[in-house]
Parts: C-alpha cells; sequence; structure tokens
C-alpha cells in the first residue's frame, strides 16, 4: 500500500496517536517518530473545508459523520482510493472507491 500514493488526515493522526497512547502500544518518543514521519505525506488538516465536506458526505450517502470525514478526505487529496473496512467495499463514493484491505489480495 505505501508503494502507491498515498495522504493522511488531520482526524487520522490524532485517532492514531490517541489508541497509540492509551493503548500504551508505543512510546511517546515513537510516537514522535511516527508523526514525523506521516507528516511527510499529503495532509488534509482539520478545518472548516473538511468538517463541512464530512457533514456533506454524511448527508448525501447516509454514512456516520467521521467515516464521511475521512471519505472526504480523501476526495480533497485526490485519491483514488480509500482503504477502510468501515465502508462498503468496492463502492464508489463521488470520486473515491471503497476498499476493504482485508478482502483484497
Amino acid at each position: 500500500m505505501l508503494g502507491s500514493l498515498f495522504g493522511i488526515s488531520g482526524q487520522s493522526l490524532a485517532e492514531f496517536t490517541n489508541v497509540a497512547r492509551r493503548k500504551k502500544l508505543l512510546s511517546d518518543p515513537e510516537i514522535d517518530q511516527w508523526l514525523a514521519f506521516l507528516g511527510t505525506f499529503p495532509f488534509v488538516p482539520v478545518d472548516q473545508t473538511y468538517v463541512m465536506a464530512g457533514f456533506d458526505a454524511a448527508r448525501r450517502y447516509q454514512l456516520k459523520y467521521y467515516d464521511a470525514a475521512l471519505l472526504a478526505a480523501a476526495e480533497r487529496l485526490g485519491a483514488p482510493v480509500f482503504y477502510t473496512e468501515d465502508l462498503n467495499h468496492n463502492q464508489v463514493y463521488g470520486s473515491v472507491r471503497a476498499v476493504n484491505p482485508f478482502l483484497e489480495p
């Protein structure tokens, strides 16, 4: 997956940090290293445009807001594929196709 174009949202970085600390999966210095690494990829901040696009996608596709916001971030990045296990596999939402990476070889 990292061999292809990859981008990340502020929401994803925040969730990663929260889970890594709460579940003690990584030390704080390791989290710092991961955040620095992930910060080198194309990035969508959590701003008004992000929130409104997520809300619009949630209404349009009848999705939970946070799933729709991540989908909107993928669209803003110009990503053709959004890897997730939370949306319908291979369904196209606007310009983005949701792919469950656990179902694809």
